[in-house]
């Protein structure tokens, strides 16, 4: 299981690695024994959407048996249950938790339109931990999905010291909007501007100001690896911190966008260095770094880099081996 590293930049939010999250079907145990073997930062074992109504039981089965059976590695390991609103919910918590807990990071609640969802499996995950003498606390994440969602999304971001991250669902946000789109994730040509671009704001916004991560949602047309960049890249240059994968063939490209260059993190680390030099020894407020003035907002901009590629495993380069 992935343990959460220190994070000092403001906003930031807990620091897992997220650059890219597999979706598993619970319903192939052939999947989720393949999933512990891909460079996927997290995996979740869904029970919700890619399982038919007369699976999820099934599906339960499968997944604690996924949980037990493998190796996890380092990587942040969910399973996303059904909605709060359906009758699979608490046994979803129950069943896998009880039987699988002490292999989990975290329970993704979809479909989450108020804060009492979240409540909901906090208060379940607590009862089944203290009955289970678990040793670690299991986190919460919150997928926004429609309007109800959305329009009370500051006060679900608020509603449990679980909550990890908050994460965009494209596909049912365009069915809850009505938008005229037959693909999940995708853009649309006739639109002068990214249509999502609100929204994305609106789920950053609350994230960061809960101190939370936050996840863009998937990109349905799996062999586009160039559109699944192209999207990638529009919410990672807003500050997101990951997104979905639905095939192998995308991780690669997640984990690449989702990291800084080389070169990027590189210059984080020594404007963090310099920074702390002039602060420190020298006493000073400012100080010119390569022809730039840096401060205490320079300071926090580089956090968030040297942040996220300390997350991905990154190594800052010694001087002479820099082009």
């Amino acid at each position: 299981m992935a343990e959460p590293t220190d994070l000092a930049a403001e906003g930031t939010g807990r620091a897992r690695p997220r650059r890219s999250c597999l979706s598993v079907p619970g319903s192939s145990p052939k999947m989720l024994g393949k999933a512990p073997t891909l460079p996927a930062d997290e995996v979740f074992c869904d029970l919700e959407d890619s399982v038919a109504p007369d699976e999820k039981e099934a599906a339960r089965t499968n997944v604690v048996e996924a949980l037990r059976g493998n190796e996890w590695g380092d990587k942040t390991v969910v399973v996303r249950i059904n909605a709060v609103d359906t009758r699979w919910a608490y046994r979803d918590v129950i069943d896998v938790v009880e039987a699988a807990g002490e292999h989990l990071d975290c329970i993704m609640i979809p479909k989450v339109q108020a804060p009492g969802d979240v409540e909901f499996v906090d208060n379940l995950l607590r009862m089944i931990e203290e009955t289970k003498g678990f040793e670690h606390r299991i986190g919460i994440e919150a997928q926004i999905e429609n309007g109800p969602g959305l329009t009370l999304i500051d006060e679900i971001a608020h509603a449990s010291d679980r909550l990890e991250t908050l994460i965009f669902g494209p596909g049912d946000m365009a069915a809850a909007m009505g938008m005229p789109s037959l693909t999940v994730g995708e853009m649309i040509d006739d639109y002068p501007g990214d249509h999502w671009h609100w929204i994305l704001m609106r789920i950053l916004v609350a994230a960061r100001t809960a101190g939370l991560q936050a996840i863009d949602g998937p990109y349905a047309k799996i062999r586009d690896l160039d559109g699944y960049r192209e999207v990638a890249r529009r919410s990672q240059i807003l500050g997101f911190d990951g997104k979905w994968v639905l095939h192998p063939g995308q991780i690669d490209v997640a984990n690449e966008v989702y990291a800084p260059t080389q070169t990027a993190y590189d210059r984080a680390e020594d404007i963090l260095a310099a920074y702390e030099k002039a602060t420190g020894t020298d006493r000073l407020g400012a100080v010119m770094y390569d022809e730039e003035m840096i401060d205490e907002a320079s300071r926090k901009m580089a956090e968030v880099t040297a942040m996220r590629g300390r997350a991905a495993g990154m190594k800052a380069r010694p001087a002479a081996e820099r082009g």
